[in-house]
């Protein structure tokens, strides 16, 4: 290796591992934020399950009622 040889060798490696540090800083700052995002869309989710579990109970609820209201209908 020439006396130039090291210093250049030496100054890639540390734009090389620059590089791939900045990557690596931007990959988690990804997860980072897909991991927020994937807690909001649980939360999303477990509301609209309810909201879903509502609706079931108000519609049956109101099948209940209205087949009861067709057996006190007079036969036509």
């Amino acid at each position: 290796m020439t006396a130039l040889a090291g210093p250049l060798y030496y100054a890639r490696m540390d734009t090389e591992l620059s590089n791939l540090e900045n990557r690596l800083e931007q990959l988690i700052g990804l997860y980072e934020s897909r991991k927020v995002e994937m807690r909001g869309l649980r939360e999303r989710l477990g509301a609209l399950e309810l909201d879903n579990r509502r609706l079931e109970e108000k519609l049956s609820f109101a099948t209940e009622k209205l087949e009861s209201l067709l057996d006190r209908l007079p036969e036509a």
